[in-house]
């Protein structure tokens, strides 16, 4: 209870054996902000010495085979035209049979999805479950302007 009334009138106070919360809560409340605002801080940049590890870093290919998804739907398995029917057959002759090779797949970016994907389900029908998908790393927007735009010399006389 907050208030008592008191019953004894003397000059002595008796006892409140209440805990008093109130300071509890408003220092934890400080806290709560204070954690909530540097805890974002704390998180951009982390800088961490990591261990090495002992693992063999896995070898690629010397030669990646390409399957390629032309704009007018056609497929190239390297450099050699190949018919959708005829993939399967195609991808046994070049892998000898391995079906753990990674075929790394390009598609024209005027592809519309469900043609790739139609690709791909011809892949995992012939077995082969390890695809790589290829595009281009594209440029930040500032460094596209600079290419984009060289800067002329200026006219005038120098300095």
């Amino acid at each position: 209870m907050a208030g008592g009334i008191r019953e004894n009138h003397g000059d002595e106070l008796s006892e409140n054996h209440e805990i008093n919360v109130t300071p509890f809560i408003d220092v934890m409340l400080v806290l709560l902000i204070i954690f909530m605002v540097a805890a974002p801080l704390a998180t951009v940049d982390v800088n961490v010495d990591l261990p090495a590890s002992s693992a063999q870093p896995a070898q690629r290919p010397d030669e990646p085979l390409y399957l390629t998804v032309k704009e007018d739907l056609g497929l190239n398995l390297g450099n050699d035209p190949v018919q959708r029917e005829q993939l399967a057959a195609a991808l046994e002759r070049v892998t000898q049979g391995d079906k753990d090779t990674r075929i790394f797949l390009r598609a024209d970016k005027a592809i519309e999805y469900g043609q790739f994907m139609e690709v791909m389900n011809l892949l995992r029908d012939a077995g082969y479950l390890k695809i790589a998908l290829v595009g281009l790393e594209t440029l930040p927007a500032a460094s596209q302007e600079q290419q984009a735009t060289p800067s002329a010399p200026a006219s005038g006389a120098a300095p």
